[in-house]
């Protein structure tokens, strides 16, 4: 052996990555041998997650009653083909810390993952390719799912669910055909957002100034038969329902908003030459400031007026304008000005018989309300700016403003004592009296009716696409709807050899032998248009419950144990789409006696945005700020990654990505891995030097992680570090403590170092630390002692000093001694463990 006069160390890894032999010749020439663990992730996390796939330690007996149960969801991804971005793993994360702790914490824990797989991208590669979508969608979820395993969630695989599975959206057509029977699907001639290049309907929000979201293809108004669901049957027990939910509160307000619960006064307006309208208004009390009307261009009302209106050309390009907008672009206020008179055309107003003209303006909807406002330009600051661009008078009819220069507005005059003013006989009156008065001064003429109105519309449930679950109806010869019996369900899509439609006509106009149908004498024509992609994400979170039943949706009693979901998390741009629409369908089934609970979401939490470090959302404009989580997996580990998502910030707030801060998570689990590694370190004595620290830290971490507040929960888990490697040994029950909190995060590394400690089991269905509140106790705190308010020194003092005691070391203080020299006492008060304030003169 050739002896050498420095230490040497070689290096080589052990087969399972967690183990490191290193040798070394002493200046002696002896070999020495020092075992050392090496932190490996890409080892370590293959290990366990073959393991918690081999072992399905997270599959969920939903049969078992015995324990509290904790659903836990993510919302519903769609499996796009670029699989995760850096976004996702935020909100999975943090269910799955939470159905870690839960689990540990003795409940039995429903933790699932599926697809939104219903979709346009899946569409478009059919189309474009000539192949079924479903391989393609198959193909993702595949990837997907891969990625999800990856980064080691906790998830019941086994109940995994894809809404173009014939399995489920047999229950969606089923739950579809109830509402239809019960009268709340309803087939209609409505407009709608018509793109001819993409050949279907799109709903408000797939339109962006005129042209569709993906493609940017024109988009036209126009009325067509539409399969709706009347929501608005449901607006007053969702309103209800906001108040019994712990959700964001500016959530439920926008759904408030968008439910739009208004009571007023719908009035009759005769037309000067025959005919006659209605308008709905919250603010009866400003009908004598009326100086113009405003209809809908796309409305009934128009166009049976055309042959009366001087300027039809003009009116008539106005419209066709109009048709190109969606009701978003139409109701901003930004866009409210545009407009057009109806020249010859004058409205009788029934309180004093005057003549108004008649306008047009996109920001009127057709399908909202009656299709025509009244306008009062001195108390609407919409038709104030209106009235101005077209040059039309004004009457202020609400006392106790200018409104030369903008309008006096019922948010400004409503409960202020306000009167009325050029109101013939209600002039004078407050103006809560004159709303009552008026109204019944109209009942009594006939010309109107109390009413409450809403600005939810119809929901439009039909697509003229392929890839969605197909609607079971029949339409018969003589004009009547079918609904497929219950044994006809699934209704499955055919396969075809062309998934384009053809002159603004379905894809399934296509399958002509699929089309025919024909079943004990019933002849008619199958419905082409397939539902749209929120149908069965409205419903998804039952069927988790109880995948596999081919009898019902789902149990009922297995619904009644587990409904509602306890947390949910997703983004905020599902506020009033899917959040909705979820709600109105477990509000219909629960008023059926199907569903046991009437709101589905106990907790709903927001995740904020990642951003590119560049503080901008990641996305295509600016690519080389884009983070891949498979990326981080790979040359960090998915521990790193799940740990630095967590320690952003806040969950529900928008941050910035930072390399840097990948790293920095990165050194902290290395930090953690290798003192817990040490066996040196761990001892089976207590000297009581980490006691207070653990129980603080058990206790910081379970109240932070309840809270989802997983970034301090993981400050104090590093001050818990920090400080057991000052003291230099830890009691094994804290380190096992320490790791059961850890392992809610980094799984991967928390299983490990449990195995590592001696453990043959998962550390999965280990029972949850505790502590200990007289442990935390401080046996001094620091108060501060002021002079007249204002604060002279810091003093600490006994935790349960009483008042005297704590006097008596104010007084004894030499600082404060000389400053009370001379001084005349007035008064002393003392808060009991943050203050002493002295007053003096």
């Amino acid at each position: 052996m050739r002896v050498v006069p420095r230490k040497i160390w070689l290096s080589s890894l052990f087969r399972d990555g967690s183990l490191s032999f290193s040798c070394g010749v002493n200046k002696k020439g002896v070999i020495e041998r020092i075992m050392e663990k090496t932190y490996n992730p890409g080892v370590i996390e293959k290990k366990w997650q073959k393991y918690w796939e081999e072992n399905q330690t997270f599959k969920t007996d939903v049969w078992d009653f015995s324990k509290p149960k904790y659903y836990a969801l993510d919302m519903f991804p769609y499996p796009s083909g670029v699989g995760l971005h850096a976004g996702h793993p935020e909100g999975y994360t943090a269910t799955d810390i939470m159905s870690r702790m839960k689990r540990m914490q003795g409940y039995n824990v429903l933790h699932p993952m599926g697809y939104d797989s219903f979709g346009l991208p899946a569409e478009q590669y059919a189309v474009s390719t000539g192949n079924h979508p479903n391989g393609f969608t198959e193909k993702n979820i595949e990837t997907f799912s891969k990625q999800l395993k990856e980064l080691g969630f906790d998830y019941d695989w086994t109940k995994m669910l894809a809404t173009s599975d014939p399995k489920f959206y047999k229950w969606t057509q089923w739950i579809f055909k109830q509402l239809y029977l019960d009268g709340y699907a309803k087939y209609i001639d409505m407009p709608v957002n018509w793109c001819e290049e993409l050949g279907t309907v799109l709903s408000n929000d797939e339109v962006i100034d005129g042209k569709s979201e993906r493609g940017g293809y024109p988009v036209v108004r126009k009325n067509m038969k539409q399969w709706v669901i009347d929501q608005v049957a449901f607006a007053d027990k969702l309103l209800e329902g906001l108040d019994e939910i712990d959700w964001p509160e500016s959530t439920k307000e926008m759904q408030r908003h968008w439910i739009g619960r208004s009571e007023g006064v719908e009035v009759d307006f005769k037309i000067v030459g025959g005919g006659s309208f209605s308008i709905y208004t919250t603010c009866i009390e400003t009908i004598y400031g009326i100086t113009f009307m405003v209809l809908a261009p796309d409305g009934q009302i128009v166009k049976d007026l055309m042959p009366r209106i001087e300027n039809k050309e003009e009116v008539q390009a106005y419209i066709e304008e109009t048709l190109k907008k969606n009701d978003m672009d139409r109701t901003e206020l930004n866009k409210t000005k545009s407009g057009c008179c109806l020249k010859g055309i004058y409205a009788i107003n029934p309180v004093n018989g005057k003549e108004v003209p008649l306008f047009i303006g996109d920001f009127v909807l057709a399908n909202y309300g009656t299709g025509a406002v009244m306008a009062v330009p001195s108390h609407d600051q919409r038709d104030f700016e209106y009235a101005v661009v077209h040059n039309i008078p004004m009457i202020q009819v609400i006392d106790g403003a200018d409104v030369s220069e903008k309008a006096f507005e019922k948010g400004e005059y409503l409960g202020k004592g306000c009167k009325l003013m050029n109101s013939e006989e209600f002039t004078g009156y407050v103006v809560e009296d004159a709303k009552e008065a008026i109204t019944k001064k109209l009942e009594a003429m006939g010309v109107a009716r109390r009413k409450v109105n809403y600005h939810f519309r119809e929901w439009i449930f039909a697509r003229q696409r392929y890839w969605g679950e197909p609607v079971p109806v029949v339409y018969l010869e003589d004009g009547s709807i079918h609904v497929l019996d219950d044994e006809e369900l699934p209704l499955i899509l055919p396969e075809l050899s062309d998934y384009k439609g053809k002159n603004g006509k379905a894809p399934l106009e296509n399958a002509t032998e699929w089309k025919q149908y024909e079943k004990a004498g019933i002849k008619g024509v199958r419905e082409t248009s397939t539902m749209p992609g929120s149908a069965g994400s409205s419903w998804y979170f039952l069927r988790y419950i109880d995948p596999d039943n081919d009898k019902e949706f789902a149990n009922y009693e297995l619904l009644k144990h587990w409904m509602p979901v306890d947390l949910y998390i997703g983004g905020p741009e599902h506020t009033v789409g899917h959040l909705m629409y979820s709600r109105i369908w477990n509000r219909y089934l629960y008023d059926k006696g199907l569903s046991p609970v009437k709101e589905p979401f106990k907790k709903l939490v927001h995740q904020g945005m990642i951003l590119g470090s560049n503080g901008i959302k990641m996305g295509k404009r600016y690519p080389e700020y884009v983070v891949n989580p498979s990326d981080i997996v790979r040359d960090y580990g998915a521990d790193t990654l799940r740990l630095y998502e967590m320690f952003m910030g806040p969950l529900e707030v928008s941050k910035p990505w930072s390399q840097q801060g990948v790293e920095g998570a990165r050194r902290f689990i290395v930090r953690v891995w290798n003192y817990f590694t040490d066996e040196s370190n761990l001892t089976e004595e207590n000297d009581g030097t980490l006691t207070k620290v653990f129980h603080q830290t058990v206790k910081k971490v379970t109240s932070d992680f309840e809270v989802l507040g997983f970034n301090t929960a993981i400050s104090q888990m590093m001050i818990f570090m920090n400080a057991a490697y000052k003291a230099g040994k830890c009691p094994r029950e804290y380190a096992e403590g320490f790791i059961k909190m850890f392992s809610c995060i980094c799984p991967h590394v928390g299983e490990e170092l449990w195995s590592i400690l001696g453990h043959e089991d998962t550390i999965a269905y280990e029972s949850w630390p505790t502590y200990d509140e007289a442990a935390i106790k401080e046996d001094e705190i620091e108060i501060a002692v002021q002079l007249n308010g204002k604060v002279k020194t810091k003093l600490m003092v006994a935790a349960e000093a009483d008042e005297a005691t704590v006097k008596e070391q104010v007084h004894a203080d030499e600082a404060i001694a000389a400053l009370l020299e001379g001084k005349n006492i007035v008064k002393e008060l003392y808060v009991k463990g943050r203050l002493y304030n002295i007053v003096v003169k």
